[in-house]
């Protein structure tokens, strides 16, 4: 159901003649068919409202989770709530209901969601829009979204809107395309709409003095028989004193010209000078220069910040698209002509084993 406006005649016209004359007939039934769902009437639904399915760490929400609470404030429906999936989360719930202009926060507290296995959280999701009838259901562009709504999508039977950085009004929304090189305003018809957010196009939401509705929801039905048919074999977590990446103030970032592993500590020594967060080029986790938590790009993490150092990166256009929004970006390299300067605000021309270490004495001879 999505951009029915260009998917109309002309687009199935472009289909046609490129296939054998036998399959023409069956695309056209197949886009026809398109169509017609997609331009599904919406008279079902009074008024458009908004649930946020929240991330969330067992203790606090995601910043990710506050920038869609952002997102859904933009739709300007007349009602955003929230709901809070996992174990003994009544800290998550309390921290939501302090946001301003959150109407409800539904909690439902299971041993089965500790984990945040799609297949679990799923029932809950679609068992509470069933009830409520919501016109939007968000929820971040992280690891966390993308797993989830297309399978919240599917079970809806409409299609999913990834990773919107702009809301246009209750049916339009402009999301990145072709590695962030282009921003296309995507229209979908469908009485829901099913939408993950890019958290750094939006501002996060401040928790304050919201009072919104606490509403205890009973776990979805068919848990223990679902959960039967899923194994959990475990989760490995990357433990830093670091700032979070996808939140940081600053991130240093390095890159294949590093070399090896060894070297890679460079990064890791000048990120803890400027209290950062640490990220990498594809290029570099690749190579076995540090973990791939920490890899920046179209196929990564998607980053901000304030600052934004690209240290030995040459600036691949994948990696460009997870970090072209920083407000300051800094790059270190030795080859003048390579693209990361093109997007870079500052740029220096030089080895990197030459100019790190003597940016960390100037760093360390201003502070003291």
């Amino acid at each position: 159901g999505i951009n029915a406006e260009y998917g109309g005649p002309s687009v199935r016209t472009m289909i046609s003649t490129r296939l054998a004359p036998s399959l023409r007939s069956s695309v056209a039934v197949q886009s026809q068919s398109f169509l017609y769902r997609s331009q599904r009437p919406l008279s079902s639904h009074r008024f458009l409202s908004s649930l946020v399915v929240a991330e969330h760490d067992h203790k606090s929400l995601t910043g990710g989770t506050l920038a869609t609470l952002t997102a859904a404030f933009a739709l300007k429906g007349e009602a955003v709530d929230v709901l809070v999936l996992g174990k003994d989360v009544q800290s998550v719930a309390a921290q939501a209901q302090k946001v301003n202009g959150v109407k409800r926060v539904f909690v439902s507290s299971s041993p089965h969601y500790e984990q945040f296995v799609a297949d679990l959280l799923t029932p809950s999701i679609v068992q509470l829009q069933n009830q409520e009838k919501y016109t939007h259901i968000l929820a971040p562009a992280s690891n966390f979204g993308k797993n989830l709504f297309p399978r919240v999508a599917a079970l809806l039977d409409v299609s999913a809107i990834s990773d919107i950085v702009q809301v246009v009004d209750g049916s339009q929304f402009k999301r990145p395309i072709y590695a962030g090189n282009a921003i296309a305003t995507v229209k979908s018809l469908d009485p829901i709409k099913v939408i993950t957010v890019r958290g750094t196009s939006f501002d996060k939401a401040p928790v304050s003095n919201g009072s919104a509705e606490i509403v205890n929801l009973q776990p979805a039905s068919g848990l223990d028989e679902l959960s039967g048919k899923i194994t959990w074999v475990s989760k490995e977590v990357t433990k830093s004193e670091r700032p979070e990446l996808t939140s940081a103030n600053i991130v240093v970032s390095g890159g294949r010209a590093l070399k090896s592993a060894e070297n890679f500590k460079i990064i890791y020594d000048l990120a803890d000078q400027l209290k950062a967060a640490v990220g990498a080029s594809r290029a570099a986790v690749d190579a076995g220069y540090c973990s791939n938590d920490l890899q920046v790009g179209q196929t990564g993490k998607i980053v901000a910040p304030q600052l934004y150092f690209a240290i030995g990166i040459s600036g691949a256009i994948q990696h460009l698209a997870g970090m072209k929004d920083s407000k300051v970006i800094v790059a270190i390299n030795k080859a003048e002509d390579a693209p990361i300067f093109q997007v870079a605000d500052y740029g220096l021309v030089g080895d990197l084993f030459n100019v790190v270490p003597e940016l960390k004495e100037k760093l360390a001879s201003k502070k003291a």
